[in-house]
């Protein structure tokens, strides 16, 4: 082999190798915290989004289905629990975001991120805070503790997209759920209206999907970036459409998904879309209303995502605002 040829093939391996390296699982330590974020690697590639009208407990929101393309991302394992969403809110850690991150992906000035205003009550409603997810939060204070976490990191983080949380949420399959079509087997992967108690529960307990990610059935329904628009789908039914987004005009309503404690089996689908509503402030008693907190939505709460690929400083402050 002549020195070369040696060279291409030692750039190659050396490519994959670190390629490998790169695409894997880790764990994003809070700086000056014990507390980290564990992320899942999810290979981009396409999929079929929405369900076909044959499905049982089928919605006309999830049709008509369509080709989506998807590139890789990293996606938090667990939703964001309030031990990590009262860092935020509290922001008495800002100052011990490191002075200098290497490779870091984010330069923003931790000062510069909006923060959550404390809530008026216990927004856990009595029903856990170590290892329970965070709830009751907006999509703006989602937003927020994403763009908080680049800061103190140095990582890019969002919500994910619709399109993005389904492709996870499915991790290749085309049934009902991630498990199959009959829903006796949800008790396995789900907190939902059957099991629950009456409550929310620690995250991690069910079973993961696919993927490894768990509680992407029930538990508590997850923010997600986009728009809600009901007939969206119909814009994309005759070309395979690479990483949508419906980017938001209004307040509402926004888009979660993946079903919570409080829901029937068919809420959890993978394909079913929940609109938020402005009915989830409806006992907020501050004039005017909270841009933070949503007192009647004990069932929402998010994961976050980080794209391989950065976006450009540009780009990321539109994922942001």
């Amino acid at each position: 082999m002549n020195f070369t040829i040696f060279n291409i093939v030692s750039f190659v391996v050396l490519t994959v190798l670190l390629g490998d390296e790169i695409q894997q699982p880790y764990k994003q330590l809070i700086p000056g915290t014990d507390e980290n974020v564990e992320m899942v690697f999810i290979t981009g590639g396409t999929f079929t989004m929405g369900s076909p009208k044959s499905e049982k407990n089928h919605f006309g929101d999830e049709g008509p289905q369509h080709e989506i393309e998807i590139a890789p991302f990293w996606m938090g394992k667990y939703e964001i629990t309030w031990d990590l969403y009262e860092l935020f809110v509290a922001r008495e850690i800002d100052a011990k975001k490191p002075a200098t991150v290497e490779g870091k992906e984010v330069d923003l000035d931790v000062d510069a991120v909006s923060g959550a205003t404390q809530p008026y009550t216990d927004m856990s409603f009595g029903m856990g805070i170590e290892g329970y997810p965070a709830i009751c939060m907006t999509q703006l204070s989602a937003v927020k503790f994403c763009q908080w976490l680049s800061a103190m990191t140095g990582n890019f983080y969002r919500l994910p997209t619709e399109a993005e949380w389904e492709y996870a949420c499915r991790a290749g399959t085309k049934t009902a759920y991630s498990f199959g079509d009959d829903p006796v087997d949800l008790d396995i992967y789900a907190w939902y209206q059957e099991n629950s108690g009456g409550t929310y529960q620690k995250v991690g307990q069910k079973k993961p999907n696919p993927w490894g990610l768990h509680d992407m059935h029930g538990n508590v329904s997850e923010w997600t970036l986009d728009q809600y628009i009901p007939t969206v789908y119909n814009q994309r039914k005759r070309k395979t459409v690479s990483d949508p987004r419906v980017i938001p005009t209004k307040t509402y309503p926004r888009t979660v998904r993946g079903g919570a404690w409080t829901d029937k089996p068919s809420r959890l689908r993978s394909a079913a879309r929940r609109p938020s509503s402005k009915q989830w402030k409806k006992r907020d008693p501050q004039i005017p209303k909270s841009l933070w907190w949503h007192t009647d939505a004990p069932f929402v709460g998010f994961r976050i995502v980080r794209p391989l690929n950065t976006p450009s400083i540009e780009e990321q402050e539109s994922y942001w605002n």
